[in-house]
């Protein structure tokens, strides 16, 4: 009788010690980061990394006007700078010999051009004082006609040297014409022969102005108010015409940079609203340009800052970039979980506040955020969620939180 009750007792607690589940393992609550499913409006936002960079118009290259050597670096980056600081100095005596030949030969021009207006001057002297001649022989032979005319009325002057009075008179009338019209075609003649002598003193005026810029443009200037960031050439280097000499930029006109992951890059638009932190404080900002091309899986976005810089604020500082792309109203949220991306469906292991043990459960997500992500299906409001990495649990379907 004993036996048979023993072996009794043996199947009954075998039969249910079969049932029973496996024990759940125990994790330390502390370890794992819990969340709790909301509902209300979401704020979708990407984040970026990214530096301060001045905007296009305060940043200014300065390249070599012409070929020289560096003679003398004057200022070093980090130097505030005005529009006429000289940052450095080249030589060029090639240079100097032609400024000193252009600056010869406009002397020169300028000297033959007076000698050829006192010539001409002289010239137009002589014809005006034969043309004055001319002109007093015809008022005197005029003179004489008319005399003769009122003689041959009375009389008193034979018709002969009437005759040769008018023809005397006629004959100086056209020279006097003659002469006039000559010192007119003398006055152009004049005139040409200076203008053309004064447009080779201007041409060469403007080679030797060209030339004496080239010179002083060998004393290196800033050309804008800023900061010195660079300079890329050192003493002794031979430079040509076109080489980037150095680089200044006003550092109170900034933009921020930032890189954005390209798969959360898609829903970025120009004029979205942004948030640039200097880790010495937030300024606002809006979207101004996204890059067209991805490069190594990050797309570059341009942010105009709009608020006040804070202090240390300045070219190339580090920054984090938070960029709001729309806010979501009435949807189920949580927590972002360290492995899940948007639109997809992922096990997360769900509390049960009564027994203090957390379930598998599939969850399907809709859009993301930075630090949070939809819930399309799977929990419920109020739920609570591990969020954490459990990859070293995924043979089991409970675990206890302790």
């Amino acid at each position: 009788m004993f036996a048979a009750v023993g072996v009794l007792v043996i199947g009954v607690v075998s039969v249910v010690l079969a049932r029973l589940k496996p024990a759940a393992p125990t994790v330390e609550r502390a370890t794992v980061w819990v969340d709790t499913v909301k509902r209300g409006s979401m704020l979708r936002q990407v984040r970026g990394l990214g530096t301060l960079v001045p905007v296009d118009e305060a940043r200014r290259l300065i390249p070599a006007a012409t070929q020289g050597r560096v003679e003398r670096i004057l200022i070093r980056p980090g130097v505030e700078v005005t529009p006429d600081t000289v940052v450095l100095e080249l030589s060029d005596p090639q240079l100097q010999q032609q400024l000193s030949e252009s600056e010869q030969q406009l002397r020169g021009a300028e000297a033959d051009y007076n000698s050829l207006e006192a010539r001409l001057q002289n010239d137009r002297l002589t014809q005006r004082s034969a043309a004055a001649a001319v002109e007093a022989d015809y008022r005197a032979a005029q003179l004489q006609k008319e005399v003769d005319e009122d003689l041959a009325k009375d009389g008193l002057v034979s018709a002969l040297q009437l005759k040769t009075s008018t023809v005397r008179a006629d004959s100086l009338l056209t020279r006097n014409k003659i002469a006039t019209e000559s010192i007119a075609v003398a006055e152009q003649n004049i005139k040409a022969q200076l203008q053309a002598q004064q447009a080779r003193i201007d041409q060469l005026r403007s080679l030797y102005t060209l030339r004496r810029s080239q010179v002083d443009q060998l004393k290196v200037r800033a050309g804008m108010l800023g900061v010195l960031e660079q300079v890329t050439v050192n003493v002794g280097q031979q430079v040509s015409p076109g080489t980037n000499l150095a680089r200044v930029a006003d550092p109170t006109r900034l933009k921020a940079e930032l890189r954005i992951a390209e798969t959360q890059a898609r829903d970025l638009t120009i004029g979205q609203k942004a948030q640039v932190d200097t880790r010495n404080g937030i300024i606002e900002g809006t979207v101004i340009r996204i890059d067209p091309a991805a490069q190594q899986g990050t797309v570059s976005v341009d942010v105009q800052l709009s608020g006040e810089l804070p202090r240390g604020a300045r070219p190339d500082l580090s920054v984090d970039g938070t960029i709001e792309l729309e806010r979501l109203d009435n949807v189920l949220y949580v927590g972002r979980p360290a492995f899940g991306q948007e639109q997809s469906t992922v096990g997360l292991f769900r509390l049960d506040p009564a027994t203090g043990e957390a379930s598998r459960a599939q969850v399907q997500l809709g859009r993301s955020s930075v630090n949070t992500i939809e819930v399309l299906g799977g929990l419920a409001e109020g739920d609570q969620v591990v969020l954490s990495d459990m990859s070293a649990w995924d043979q089991f379907e409970r675990i206890r939180l302790r």
